[in-house]
């Protein structure tokens, strides 16, 4: 063993996990020890909803990194055990197994506390403590399990949240034969994935299965024989409420980042309420690294600070930590683009860049172009909608968001597109493959270059 490197890391979720992982595969002689307080090794947050709908069997078949793998990787997981303590003068963190204290010295340390479900205030939520029985949250295999064994045909279930997540447990509910009522305090749903117009098309579409109320709250819990029976909805605009029969209660809305052990070590806690890194994952204090769930990076396009939460972007973070901390050199790029996807009801959604800050603003143009996955007079095309946001001045992308047919696969092309610096009039003229039975002659990707490019020589004249 290279006694001269001893990495810890605090969490075995995507983060942690990715981050001995790519350690090991730096360097090969370093000891690395991996502190997980659950009881289980890494696995698929994402995966969970499926698990719920019953696409993916077992709530085991997420997990994928098991004891044993980390064991054959020499890397020592310590499972079930908590660390309590940093002394980061000393370079020692200090975790608790039952009853046996643990001190484990570092050369370098990853934070990978990931974040805990945020739960709002709504009266009668809690009894002596507890969520009451039928009231849920998603963020662990526990949490699945215990949903999962509320799910009935034909029975009630009512989430608070439309986000991706939210809606992802609509989708596995409804697969379920359950009667899914969705509230949602803001008034679009995917309020951080798509704006306003892509996303009122989106919850037209899924409204066919499911009862949605945006721009409401949920603001009390009602229970029969300790169990919750109805949930209160108010309309933010009328104040006017109503009770929802449920039988079983989903609160989707948001994370808090577990950020007290960084915090208790010095480590900048940035503008969002996270934990600081730069683009090595490196934390403001020296040898220690934090990645995922509980950290911000700058934004790609704005450059201001934004929490991280995509999957994605945390094992990319987890790579850069695990092979900076062996003494490697890996960088990210100068901000996350937040290039992200989900399927709702057999509608593919996905979207790439920040959406707030550029609606309304009148530097940007944006084209948006409604077509078809085949040629017009081929049968059997799907419909696609690509919406394109563009600066005025520079013809830079943006943004980009899709529903429909292959939607990710579009994005990731804007998302190729926006980290290499393309401009709006080049990616017009990129030779899309065609057949008539495959793709048409020119890609939905480009025609909605072709309207935003039309639309700037316009205004320009």
């Amino acid at each position: 063993m290279n006694q001269d490197k001893n990495i810890v890391v605090i969490g075995c979720g995507a983060g942690g996990g990715t981050s001995a992982q790519f350690a090991r595969k730096t360097d090969r002689k370093a000891q690395i020890t991996v502190f997980e307080k659950d009881k289980y090794s890494q696995y698929s947050k994402c995966g969970l909803p499926y698990v719920v709908s019953g696409r993916i069997q077992k709530f085991k078949d997420i997990i994928e990194f098991s004891e044993e793998w980390f064991k054959k990787a020499n890397i020592d997981l310590l499972m079930e055990t908590t660390v309590e303590q940093i002394d980061a003068k000393k370079q020692v963190i200090i975790a608790k197994k039952g009853k046996e204290i643990i001190e484990k010295p570092y050369s370098s340390l990853i934070i990978a506390t990931g974040a805990k479900p945020s739960v709002p205030q709504i009266d009668g939520l809690y009894v002596n403590g507890l969520l009451v029985d039928g009231v849920n949250v998603l963020r662990t295999i526990e949490d699945g399990e215990k949903i999962h064994s509320f799910i009935k045909k034909d029975k009630n279930a009512t989430i608070i949240g439309a986000g991706l997540i939210g809606l992802e447990m609509a989708d596995s509910l409804h697969k379920k034969g359950m009667r899914v009522t969705v509230i949602e305090a803001l008034p679009n749903i995917l309020a951080n994935t798509l704006d306003e117009d892509m996303s009122n098309y989106v919850h037209e579409e899924i409204s066919k299965n499911i009862s949605i109320f945006t721009n409401h709250l949920a603001t009390k819990i009602k229970k029969k024989n300790g169990k919750i029976k109805f949930v209160t909805k108010k309309n933010n605009k009328t104040g006017e409420e109503e009770d929802i029969e449920t039988d079983l209660l989903i609160i989707s809305t948001g994370c808090k980042p577990e950020i007290s052990l960084a915090k208790g070590i010095g480590c900048k806690i940035g503008k969002t309420g996270y934990i600081a890194v730069n683009e090595k994952s490196e934390t403001s204090v020296e040898n220690v690294y934090a990645v995922g769930d509980c950290t911000e990076y700058k934004d790609f396009i704005t450059k201001k600070p934004l929490p991280i939460g995509l999957g994605s972007i945390v094992v990319r973070q987890a790579i850069a930590a695990g092979v900076n901390s062996t003494g490697g050199n890996y960088k990210l790029p100068d901000g996350v683009l937040q290039t992200r996807a989900t399927v709702l009801f057999d509608l593919e959604i996905s979207a790439v860049g920040p959406i707030v800050s550029l609606e309304g603003d009148t530097s940007v143009v944006t084209g948006k172009f409604n077509g078809s996955s085949l040629p017009e007079y081929f049968p059997g095309g799907k419909p696609i909608t690509v919406k394109v946001f563009v600066d005025r001045e520079t013809g830079c992308i943006l943004a980009a968001q899709a529903v429909g047919y292959d939607a990710a696969q579009r994005i990731n092309t804007f998302a190729c597109a926006m980290l290499s610096g393309i401009n709006i009039e080049t990616l017009r003229k990129l030779e899309t493959a065609y057949a008539p039975p495959l793709a048409p002659t020119l890609d939905a990707v480009t025609l909605v270059c072709d309207i935003v490019t039309i639309k700037m020589s316009r205004r320009q004249r």
